[in-house]
C-alpha cells in the first residue's frame, strides 16, 4: 500500500497521504524490528514494518525550513552569511540619490508665490473685470 516507496531509508523524507504530513526516517531498531521517524514539528514516533508496508506514503523533499523540529536553534547553526550591520551602515544614508520632486509640488511651489491673499483676491477680480464683455 505504501506506493511503491519501498523500504524505509534513513534520512529520507516521506509524505503521509492520509494524515498530510511529513516525517524523515532517524533510525532503525533491528531488535524491535521498527523504524523510527521524527515529524516536521518534531514529535518522535517508531512504526513496525509490517505498518510501514499498509502506510499510503509517497517520497517528499526536505521542507525549506528545517528548523521545525529543532526547539533552540542558533543563528549560526542556520549557516547564513553575514548580515550584521556595522557602524559604518548606520552612518550611510538609507538613501543615496534623493527622490524627484513630482510635478504637483513644482507647480505648488509657484502657486505659492508668498503674496497675501488680499492682493490675490484684487488680482483675481481685475483678471475677471478684464475678460468680462
Amino acid at each position: 500500500m505504501n506506493n511503491g516507496v519501498g523500504t524505509a531509508r534513513l534520512g529520507q523524507w516521506y509524505l503521509r497521504r492520509d494524515k498530510g504530513e511529513i516525517f524523515q526516517v532517524t533510525g532503525y531498531d533491528k531488535e524491535a524490528s521498527t523504524i523510527e521517524i521524527q515529524t516536521f514539528d518534531g514529535d518522535l514516533d517508531e512504526i513496525d514494518e509490517e505498518s510501514w508496508r499498509m502506510l499510503p506514503l509517497g517520497l517528499a523533499e526536505p521542507p525549506e525550513d528545517w528548523t521545525g523540529p529543532m526547539d533552540d536553534v542558533e543563528r549560526d547553526d542556520l549557516g547564513y552569511s553575514e548580515t550584521e550591520m556595522s557602524g559604518a551602515d548606520w552612518a550611510e544614508p538609507l538613501d543615496p540619490y534623493p527622490p524627484a520632486p513630482e510635478a504637483w509640488e513644482e507647480t505648488a511651489a509657484e502657486d505659492e508665490g508668498g503674496l497675501e491673499p488680499e492682493s490675490d483676491l484684487r488680482n483675481l477680480a481685475k483678471a475677471v473685470h478684464q475678460t468680462a464683455p
